[in-house]
């Protein structure tokens, strides 16, 4: 009951809820961005979500647009603003999704949603991820975030399809809460965020 019915329903009282409370808040990050990114506060992209539907995420943008002579994008690390790191240390860039939570895009908890490309490299077992709805935080989130190999975040994720509960639920909220204030696994080592996913060996 809780899967099929009362998950969605506290995603939409809380993340409604939450939008209301946090509005100060996501002002004021909005007009700093808006600053910093040259009008561009809002970072926009397709991504899979349950089902493998495809939807549009909303986050706060922490990089600028910044390429090279021959017009490639420049590594993340160097398009990220120092407004934009701060902002994703804090997860702040993350509020913005809870408009996707109250659309049913996505859920408060679930597998975070991943790039459309990846769709084709996941085997059998990872393409299981996309049975719930992709979530704001999961279980991969507080076991290790970004810090974590794409083998190891599958599997928390695919763990999780299969033991969804209020109680789980509510420990990765806690849990998520704990990891912010600590600012732990924002990053993979030598990177921004985490190396791009080139599929299974």
């Amino acid at each position: 009951m809780y899967k099929n019915f009362l998950k969605r329903f506290f995603d939409l009282i809380i993340s409604f809820c939450s939008l209301v409370v946090l509005s100060p808040i996501f002002i004021a990050v909005l007009l700093i961005l808006f600053f910093a990114n040259s009008g561009k506060p809002f970072f926009i992209q397709p991504r899979p979500g349950r089902n493998e539907r495809i939807f549009r995420i909303i986050k706060f943008r922490t990089m600028n647009d910044r390429r090279d002579r021959e017009g490639n994008l420049l590594p993340d690390a160097e398009r990220l603003t120092a407004a934009g790191k701060f902002i994703r240390k804090t997860s702040l860039d993350e509020i913005p999704q809870l408009i996707n939570v109250v659309k049913g895009d996505m859920s408060l908890v679930g597998p975070r949603p991943l790039l459309v490309q990846y769709l084709p490299l996941y085997n059998q077992v990872q393409k299981r991820r996309h049975e719930v709805r992709p979530g704001i935080t999961g279980w991969a989130q507080v076991n290790g975030r970004n810090a974590i190999s794409w083998q190891q975040k599958f599997e928390y994720d695919v763990w999780y399809a299969d033991h969804i509960s209020f109680g789980l639920d509510l420990k990765i909220v806690f849990l998520t809460l704990k990891k912010v204030i600590a600012g732990e696994g924002i990053s993979q080592r030598g990177q921004a965020t985490i190396e791009e996913f080139k599929g299974n060996q």
